[in-house]
């Protein structure tokens, strides 16, 4: 090819001068009387080549005109289309002038934007025969209609709810099938946009399918954040491979997304449930480089996208709490439920945004929704979190609440009642409407699944809050058979941190009568480990003494005087807040419950188990805790 570039010049060249020294050439030969015959016949054609050439080299060439187009001219009926202010003005523009399909395609995109929404009008335009004409006019002239247009009228058709069979309808997404490869990226953006949640018909189906490889085919040509953010929610459960591509795009154009972009970019990722680190990383470290005022909408998605992919990052935490702490005031009380749940997933307990958020709840609970309260009840549960107004706090929660109690759904309801234990708030009333057969019924039958099985052990939870920590709860109670179906059924798998400290105590104490391990309890917790102690230290044989605790009698011989009954419970990394080691409200309430059934409980935290490198060093820790919470017990 650069060969043929350099010798077409040079040609070019040589045949302009020998044509233009033709005429003079055959004069001097004429004179001279030795002019060849045919030899004017052959400059002929020479003269016609030369002009040709010289036309192509001034004419300007068709791709030169396409960089320059010429806006065409604007028509009355295009005028009249873009002034006209009302339907029936449109529906008479075909009586008024004569349309071209375009012209058609443009007063209907115009005409369903002003129906759009509202029924019966609808109803009455499309059985309006100059309705009909508009579409006829299209029908016959499809092919001369832009493609912004043609895009724009599909768009239109299926706001107004056109059947999906209608003639005109399946001739335009035709139309728009045959035409994909010829749209620009951004028509093939707005059909995106509208037409993934319309396509219901075999042949939409079709055209769906094609869309997605176009546009994979075509990524390179992204160049913005919304387009990504857009692409990534309507097609990225369609296509794996796009959304790869788009994440791709995204890492590309990171360091120019502002704020927002980045706030649209978290949303499309939350909303596909994708935990692209390496891109999350990136949307951080550049969200925090930029010291730009924040709206407080992106606030407050931003804790959600964080929150619902849970993933942390402190600094962005951190940022966000303080710049939502002064503007909570002037929060929606939605945004207070999603700012609080937010925080909630990630378990981040930042006080004094917890403090403005209870505030807020305390001063505005009449004006809150019952579902909003309780899922605010449930982000205060899940972080342990105790507002500082305490028992004014709650007492205006169970004003509000207790009226509602028959009439919320039942899983929301359960939710809220375990919640309540979590926080040492809950009462009778409550308790009685968890546990009566007749509710938990409506929870625990029908198709097995892990959100029954969750559920059935947060009944067993509260069921075990109402014995141990509610002297004044008179029943109703779960049956036994019930405690021992729910909480074997719920048995998860070992953790590798749980069965090295397993490992650990069987070492320890070596007779395998004198330990149990892997205990399932009446009250939904697991043990990793149960030791007897008699009043010198010594370990006894487990299975030979009662346990109420157990889900199934064991034992005859009660405990001896002085004898402690030791639980070990790991506590993973999952357990604690972000940032701290606080137990979460769940673990924080096992304990509890433990302790309340007799038991000393002895912790075992990840960040000390992590640091103990050799079966001895984990051996001599678990003694060493046991011998502490024996000794700390006695000297209370």
């Amino acid at each position: 090819m650069t060969m043929t570039a350099r010798l077409f010049p040079r040609c070019i060249r040589h045949l302009n001068a020998s044509l233009l020294a033709g005429p003079a050439c055959a004069g001097s030969a004429a004179r001279r009387g030795r002019v060849a015959p045919g030899h004017r016949w052959s400059c002929v054609p020479s003269a016609g080549l030369h002009a040709s050439a010289a036309r192509r080299q001034t004419d300007p060439s068709p791709a030169a005109e396409q960089h320059h187009p010429r806006q065409p001219e604007r028509t009355q009926a295009e005028e009249l289309i873009e002034s006209a202010d009302t339907v029936e003005q449109l529906l008479q523009l075909p009586a008024r002038q004569k349309v071209t399909g375009n012209q058609a395609a443009a007063a209907l995109i115009r005409l369903c934007g002003m129906v759009v929404g509202e029924k019966p009008l609808v109803d009455t335009v499309t059985e309006d025969p100059r309705f009909q004409q508009l579409l006829n006019t299209i029908d016959s002239q499809i092919s001369v209609v832009w493609n912004g247009n043609l895009i724009g009228l599909l768009r239109s058709l299926f706001a107004i709810g056109l059947d999906a069979n209608h003639p005109v309808l399946r001739s335009v997404e035709t139309e728009v099938h045959w035409r994909l490869r010829r749209l620009t990226f951004r028509n093939l953006t707005s059909l995106v946009d509208f037409y993934t949640s319309s396509a219901r018909a075999e042949q939409q189906k079709l055209l769906l399918s094609d869309l997605v490889k176009h546009v994979e085919l075509r990524w390179a040509e992204i160049s913005d954040a919304k387009t990504v953010a857009l692409l990534m929610v309507k097609l990225g459960h369609l296509s794996g491979t796009l959304m790869d591509k788009l994440e791709d795009k995204c890492l590309e154009l990171a360091e120019h997304f502002t704020p927002d972009d980045t706030r649209k970019v978290m949303l499309a990722l939350a909303t596909r449930n994708r935990r692209s680190v390496p891109l999350l990383r990136a949307l951080s470290y550049h969200f925090m480089q930029k010291h730009l005022d924040l709206k407080t909408g992106v606030l407050i998605d931003m804790a959600f996208a964080y929150g619902k992919l849970n993933f942390q990052q402190t600094q962005v935490f951190q940022r966000l709490a303080s710049e939502l702490l002064p503007r909570v005031p002037e929060l929606s009380s939605l945004d207070v439920m999603r700012c609080t749940k937010s925080f909630a997933y990630l378990k981040w307990l930042n006080l004094p945004l917890f403090e403005a958020l209870a505030q807020y709840v305390h001063e505005h609970c009449g004006k809150m929704s019952e579902v909003q309260l309780c899922n605010i009840i449930m982000a205060f549960a899940r972080l342990n979190y105790q507002p500082a107004t305490g028992e004014a706090f709650f007492a205006q929660i169970h004003n509000r609440l207790s009226g509602a109690l028959l009439e919320m759904d039942p899983f929301l309801l359960v939710d809220l009642v375990w919640s309540l234990c979590i926080l040492q708030q809950v009462n009778p009333l409550y308790l009685s409407h968890a546990l009566k057969p007749q509710f938990y019924q409506r929870i625990t039958e029908g198709t097995p699944s892990q959100r029954r099985e969750n559920y059935k052990l947060k009944l067993v939870h509260i069921n075990a809050t109402a014995r141990l920590e509610c002297p004044d709860y008179s029943g109703p109670f779960l049956p036994s058979q019930c405690l021992y179906t729910w909480v074997s059924g719920g048995k998860k798998k070992s953790s590798p941190m749980s069965t090295g400290v397993r490992e650990a105590l069987q070492s320890a104490l070596g007779d395998p009568a004198k330990y149990r391990c892997d205990v399932d309890t009446a009250y939904g917790w697991l043990i990793d480990g149960e030791v007897l102690m008699d009043s010198e230290s010594k370990p006894l044989a487990v299975q030979d003494y009662t346990a109420s605790h157990a889900l199934q009698p064991r034992g005859t011989t009660p405990l001896p005087p002085g004898a402690k009954r030791l639980a070990l419970v790991t506590r993973e990394f999952p357990n604690y807040t972000s940032r701290s080691r606080d137990l979460l409200g769940r673990f924080a309430m096992s304990r509890r419950h433990l302790q309340a059934a007799g038991f000393l409980v002895v912790d075992v935290p990840y960040y000390d188990w992590l640091e103990l490198k050799s079966e001895w060093q984990k051996v001599a820790y678990l003694k060493d805790r046991m011998s502490k919470a024996i000794g700390e017990e006695m000297a209370q």
